[in-house]
């Protein structure tokens, strides 16, 4: 019996000293393997929640960060996105190098570039849940999972240019958990996790300039957590704030300076902006609490200081502020933290400092993908201490209402993640949630002109025009399409009109020449055209309408020079190059208009217009060693199978061909079919020159130099 006990009370000591008793192993692992279980849930629930952006397309200025930026596919391209003034929009040099990256992998196609946008999304839930557990956070897998698959986030991650959104907030965390790892570890090592830090803070400001609130946040996170604030750990914030100032002022600068955003909006006063702020700031709380009829472009409020009623936000806010001040002692500091990082991580893009964007809206759902952390967590911590409280059976509703809750967030996500399926829903959706929205209408009109809708197009301009009438480009726009369309008139008044409200805008003046060209007033063009070419002297499409111009002048020489100058500009344009040879012909240079026709079907096979005119030179050229008849009737019949037989001046060019080759029946037959398609089409002029080229054929003399030319067309710009 006694060894019995003996024994028993013996084996306790088979243990070895720091191994943990096998209770707290199990529990151990018990766990870990519920936390890997919740990380995948939340995985699942937000890649499921983004399902329509798994295949969804390009929008907007998609075009400008990835399909048309060419500094994702230059050779120096890498160099030029980090040292250089290059890029298409502000310095966001890491968001363009994960963009060039993936233009390597798979070029074009937005599947990837969207699997990136929610995979960062994720990964950031999950870091923000590990962050909130460090400090002890009640709920912080609530408040992740509210994060994850809250609605007013779609912006940011169904949208392939908030990139930097996502991108951002990815090394901001990474960051703040450094830092705490700094704060809390001894010896040397903390330094370690102190560079780091440091580390992840420059990746994030050059994923996005708004991370430049982080040094705030990492010092409302240690006050939240320690209540006091030694004078050393602000010594150690300051060469964060030093980094966020630096490239906060950078960025301020390329905004204004290099971007151009200037003018009334950008010039208002302090009072106006904190009463835009302080508007923003309930507006975003709104959308939180109850996230309806979320948009792509929401209305443009107006403010007037005057006004006693501008003052109610601001006063609002100061009452909540007051509240959460003197609640203080029963809610401890959460509140205050939470209130505050909101504030702060919104005040870059809260009205405080004009933003090219406040044209169309002072806000945007994306603006608040990170500041939303702070009511979120706030409140998924209320949620989970008031669930604590509640006894006896009710408690097994908590996970059902809470499951609920996400199950209607994840809903309301997927339902607004499909307005960002491609440009026509986008903007379809927008104007129908936000009539007024120009923006919406304007852009709308651009995809509808560029997909050949022309009259509906043309409705959205002149709505875009009613809601904007100051806006250059809606009225350049309706110019244009007007031109389009035959309303001659119409346009050259519209196109005036917007150079009353910029005289100096290259892309109306060069447009305006087009129109003059149109109503036949060649001089008021060109002098439109080089108006255009003094404010933007690479503008390759003024300089080639410029050389037609010229051409229908009869100024060869300054056509030619012009096209010369435009081809350098576009070396692959066959147009000019085309256009180009027929200069030279004016000018009679028939061995160099020859060798342009030779350059454009060497390039384009078949090219209707070069092929005609090289059998025109080829057949009437006066220097013996240019012509070659045979050649000349071999491309003139296969240009008049292209045409179908139906252009008489392509025709005219065959009776020439069989004439130079010495097959003058044939010359006689095929000019007398172009004069019967030229009585037809009622043209006196071809009609003419016709009947004096039969009289030649008829008479056994081909066309040679000094007899007017039929042929040696030119491509209209």
């Amino acid at each position: 019996m006694s060894d019995s006990r003996l024994s028993q009370a013996a084996e306790p000591s088979m243990i070895a000293p720091n191994q943990p008793p096998t209770g707290e192993i199990r529990a151990a692992r018990s766990t870990k393997g519920r936390t890997w279980l919740l990380a995948l849930l939340l995985l699942a629930a937000t890649v499921i929640a983004y399902e329509p952006a798994w295949h969804a397309g390009f929008i907007w200025d998609d075009d400008d960060y990835v399909i048309k930026n060419k500094l994702l596919t230059a050779p120096d391209g890498l160099k030029r996105i980090w040292f250089s003034l290059d890029s298409p929009s502000q310095y966001f040099p890491l968001t363009y190098t994960t963009f060039r990256i993936e233009r390597g992998l798979w070029g074009l196609n937005p599947t990837g570039y969207h699997w990136v946008n929610i995979l960062l999304h994720a990964a950031n839930a999950l870091l923000l849940w590990r962050l909130l557990r460090r400090l002890n956070i009640p709920g912080a897998w609530l408040a992740a999972a509210i994060f994850a698959l809250h609605p007013v986030q779609v912006e940011s991650v169904a949208w392939v240019t908030e990139r930097k959104n996502v991108l951002s907030l990815f090394f901001s965390l990474l960051t703040m958990r450094a830092w705490l790892a700094f704060v809390d570890a001894r010896g040397g090592r903390s330094w370690f996790y102190y560079g780091l830090s440091l580390f992840c803070f420059a990746l994030a400001l050059s994923g996005k300039t708004t991370a430049c609130t982080l040094p705030a946040a990492m010092l409302l996170v240690l006050w939240l957590r320690d209540g006091a604030m030694p004078w050393r750990r602000l010594a150690q914030v300051a060469p964060y704030l030093a980094m966020g100032a630096g490239i906060g002022l950078v960025t301020m600068w390329w905004e204004r300076f290099h971007q151009g955003t200037q003018g009334e909006l950008f010039s208002i006063g302090l009072i106006d902006r904190i009463l835009i702020a302080s508007r923003g700031i309930w507006f975003y709380l709104g959308k939180l609490i109850w996230p309806a009829n979320l948009t792509f472009s929401y209305p443009r409020w107006v403010i007037h200081p005057s006004d006693p009623l501008s003052y109610v936000w601001l006063a609002a806010l100061g009452l909540l502020a007051g509240a959460i001040w003197r609640a203080r002692r029963l809610t401890g500091r959460g509140p205050e933290v939470a209130a505050l990082f909101f504030v702060v991580t919104l005040l870059p893009t809260s009205g405080l400092i004009m933003l090219w964007t406040f044209v169309w809206s002072f806000v945007a759902d994306h603006y608040q993908y990170v500041a939303c952390i702070g009511p979120l967590t706030l409140a998924a911590a209320a949620l989970t201490l008031a669930a604590a409280r509640i006894k006896g059976r009710l408690r097994l509703l908590v996970p059902v209402l809470g499951g609920a809750l996400l199950l209607v967030l994840g809903v309301l996500t997927w339902q607004q993640c499909t307005t960002y399926r491609d440009l026509d829903t986008l903007w379809r959706t927008t104007i129908a949630r936000n009539p007024d929205s120009w923006l919406a209408r304007y852009n709308l009109g651009i995809m509808l002109s560029e997909t050949g809708h022309v009259p509906e197009a043309t409705a959205q301009f002149q709505k875009a025009v009613e809601l904007r009438p100051d806006y250059v480009m809606a009225h350049y726009n309706l110019g244009a399409l007007l031109l389009y369309s035959g309303h001659l008139e119409e346009a050259i008044a519209r196109l005036k009109k917007a150079l009353t409200l910029d005289p100096r805008h290259p892309l109306v003046h060069r447009k305006l020449g087009d129109a003059l060209m149109r109503e036949g007033k060649v001089d008021e063009a060109i002098a439109h055209y080089q108006t255009a070419l003094a404010v933007y002297t690479n503008f390759a499409d003024a300089r080639r309408n410029l050389a037609y111009a010229f051409l229908q002048r009869g100024r060869a020489d300054e056509a030619i020079a012009q096209y010369q100058r435009a081809l350098e500009l576009e070396p692959g344009n066959l147009g000019a190059l085309d256009n180009l040879g027929n200069a030279f012909l004016q000018k009679g240079r028939y061995r160099e208009a020859a060798a342009c026709f030779e350059k454009v079907l060497l390039a384009q096979p078949h090219y209707v217009l070069a092929e005609n005119n090289l059998a025109w030179v080829l057949a009437t050229a006066p220097d013996p060693s240019v012509r070659n008849g045979n050649k000349a009737v071999e491309l003139a019949l296969d240009v008049d199978k292209l045409s179908g037989g139906q252009n008489p001046i392509m025709i005219a060019t065959l009776a020439a061909a069989y004439a130079e080759a010495g097959r003058f029946p044939e010359a006689v037959a095929t000019i007398r079919r172009a004069m019967e398609l030229a009585t037809a089409q009622n043209n006196a002029a071809q009609i003419t020159t016709f009947q004096m080229e039969l009289g030649m054929y008829q008479a056994g003399t081909p066309l040679h130099a000094g007899v007017p030319a039929s042929s040696g067309q030119q491509q209209k710009p």
